[in-house]
């Protein structure tokens, strides 16, 4: 049986982020930086290795949804 290839992903990102306050006061959650990039290129990232080719979508719903920024 071989491995199934993720080929789309979605990647929810919602809440208003209070439990990390201040730090989330100007900046959402997900963009917070971990060691040297921000959390949610970690997940993105190891999306792309489990697939050869992938969709990905990230959803921000919240007050800061226009804040997340692919580079």
């Amino acid at each position: 049986m071989s491995a199934m290839r993720v080929r789309k992903a979605v990647f929810p990102a919602a809440g208003l982020g209070t439990r990390f306050l201040p730090a989330t006061k100007a900046q959402p959650k997900e963009m917070l930086p971990l060691v040297d990039k921000p959390t949610i290129q970690y997940v993105v990232e190891e999306a792309v290795r489990a697939g050869d080719r992938i969709e990905a979508e990230v959803e921000r719903i919240g007050v800061l949804a226009n804040r997340v920024v692919a580079p």
